[in-house]
């Protein structure tokens, strides 16, 4: 058994001493750059040199063509680059699966109907192929729900209250400031007029963070501003989900008090405008992420960790200024 072992060591074609020239001869291909090489390894040019010959005179062939100031693969370099960024996808991919091993079955979320419908759900692909053996299971609606009942893994509400029997996180804040298509903008002559609202149809969601709202998100916007607006005597249209409201306003139907985080895609796209650009209101209530007491659950561990990254990203490019 001992001779076998010691006949395959010594005639091993690629043996571990080697490894560390292969990565050497890995970064030198992909750079196609002595000099890019060694300031991404940290060492000099004239070491990743050294060791590029010394692998072409072990293995027994060029692995590049030396010209002045460039270096190109030789078709043998080429093969065996290629057959090494295959085996390192491999590698990669069998790290993910040991990795990712525990992380696996099916993880049910809670969500408000319009959070979920515009931010949650059109990201839901990218936690996806980081976790492919979490099976996402994504409930909506404007109840409180009952964990335990409904066998609730996370919910993501959006309000300012406090749940005694559920662990509470701080997702991220939500700012508001009137919408409405460019065409409604400008039949009505928004952009800069306040006091145009009155002659305007309202989109009011009744149900924004709680069962009967009522005009709470435009009071507090006009609170904000110390506007002095009677909303009574203002034509409105109800909604019970922010993103009918939303909906409406792209088709002209009025003005839509729109959340930033979920408003951002339309006003990018043009489908929205905001006609008093620099009156949006910090709103009190938060999203903030519930889960139930009890034994720690990695799906809902790493759910949690990729909603925190992606809020911390949305927050960090805010497209509109605080006005507080």
């Amino acid at each position: 058994m001992y001779k076998e072992e010691n006949y395959l060591a010594t005639n091993r074609v690629v043996n571990r001493y080697q490894l560390a020239k292969l990565h050497t001869f890995e970064s030198a291909a992909r750079h196609l750059s002595f000099s890019s090489t060694a300031e991404e390894l940290c060492i000099s040019p004239s070491a990743v040199s050294h060791q590029i010959n010394k692998l072409e005179e072990e293995l027994g062939f060029k692995l590049f063509e030396r010209f002045h100031r460039r270096i190109e693969l030789t078709r043998d370099g080429r093969n065996l680059f290629n057959v090494f960024k295959k085996s390192l996808n491999i590698l990669n991919q069998e790290i993910l699966e040991i990795k990712n091993q525990e992380i696996i079955g099916t993880l049910t979320i809670y969500s408000r109907p319009s959070f979920a419908q515009r931010w949650l759900v059109p990201k839901l692909g990218q936690f996806t192929k980081l976790y492919p053996y979490i099976t996402v299971n994504v409930l909506s609606g404007n109840e409180i729900i009952d964990f335990n009942k409904h066998r609730i893994d996370l919910a993501i509400y959006y309000d300012d209250l406090f749940y005694e029997k559920l662990n509470g996180e701080y997702l991220m804040s939500e700012t508001i400031i009137p919408v409405c298509s460019p065409f409604y903008a400008k039949q009505n002559n928004l952009y800069d007029n306040v006091d145009n609202l009155y002659q305007c149809t309202l989109l009011h969601d009744n149900q924004a963070w709680g069962s009967d709202s009522n005009f709470d998100e435009w009071d507090t916007w006009a609170t904000h501003f110390s506007l002095s607006i009677a909303f009574n005597d203002i034509h409105k249209i109800f909604f019970d989900r922010s993103d009918s409201a939303i909906i409406a306003a792209i088709n002209h139907a009025g003005v839509a008090m729109g959340r930033k985080h979920l408003i951002e895609q339309s006003i990018q796209s043009g489908q929205l405008v905001a006609p008093f650009p620099r009156m949006h209101a910090l709103c009190k209530q938060r999203y903030h992420i519930l889960t139930p007491h009890g034994k720690y659950n990695p799906k809902v561990d790493v759910f949690i960790q990729w909603l925190k990254s992606n809020a911390s990203a949305i927050d960090n490019s805010d497209n509109y200024e605080n006005n507080e």
